[in-house]
């Protein structure tokens, strides 16, 4: 009966301390899915139709985004409960692009797709025969530019497309 004791209470002592080991690894887990929104480093590319307009890496996170057109709403990957929680988008990342280097952009606001559209860079419209087509590593986007989560790394481009 001594050895059986002995050998629940050390059972016992060792799944304890790997609980206690692994617990500091779950709370870590935990608090990284509750900051989604923590800033990544992204390039940002803006192709006209004569050319390169603009081409940086720049830190974004999702977060409200005003223009003249369109007025200020969120776009921070919440928009048309794309994600539960707040992330990084390619809308975000063109403003903070925009506000960090000087140059300007508009958007429409459609509060039916609870998204921006992308209408001026740099002075350069899409107007009635062109729009601003966005794609995250080479592949256009299948959702709004408030609504779709970019990463650290990605290459978000905004390309003046003619239809």
């Amino acid at each position: 009966m001594g050895t059986t004791l002995l050998r629940r209470t050390a059972l016992t002592t060792a799944a304890l301390g790997l609980a206690l080991t692994a617990a500091p690894a779950v709370a870590q887990a935990q608090t990284a899915a509750a900051f989604t929104n923590a800033p990544v480093r992204v390039t940002v590319t803006v192709q006209g139709p004569d050319g390169l307009l603009f081409q940086k890496k720049v830190f974004t996170w999702g977060h409200d985004v005003t223009t003249a057109t369109g007025g200020t709403h969120k776009c921070d990957g919440t928009n048309g409960s794309a994600h539960a929680t707040k992330v990084p988008t390619p809308t975000a990342a063109l403003d903070h692009a925009a506000k960090r280097n000087g140059f300007t952009w508009d958007g429409t606001w459609y509060a039916s797709f609870d998204d921006f559209s992308v209408d001026t860079v740099k002075g350069v419209s899409g107007g009635g025969s062109a729009y601003w087509s966005i794609s995250v590593n080479g592949t256009p986007t299948p959702v709004g530019g408030c609504q779709f989560e970019i990463e650290n790394g990605d290459q978000v481009a905004f390309t003046w497309t003619s239809f």
